[in-house]
């Protein structure tokens, strides 16, 4: 299970969503529910940064983690 969200990571509602499925679907799961986010600072404002903040730059390397279980 990915879990990809804007929001960030930490405090995110992908924790929780994260959190129910480790505790109501642990015995069907194959691997560790595997987060994806947005980086845990302040939102920029330039577009280069923004890109870099945003949870789909970090989405490959998520996804091989999860594959390379």
């Amino acid at each position: 299970m990915l879990v990809l969200h804007e929001d960030s990571l930490t405090g995110g509602i992908g924790g929780e969503v994260a959190a129910w499925i480790g505790e109501h679907c642990f015995q069907w799961l194959d691997a560790p529910v595997v987060r994806c986010a947005s980086l845990d600072t302040p939102v920029p404002f330039a577009k280069e940064l923004e890109e870099n903040f945003l949870g789909k730059e970090r989405l490959g390397t998520a996804i091989e983690r999860l594959i390379s279980y």
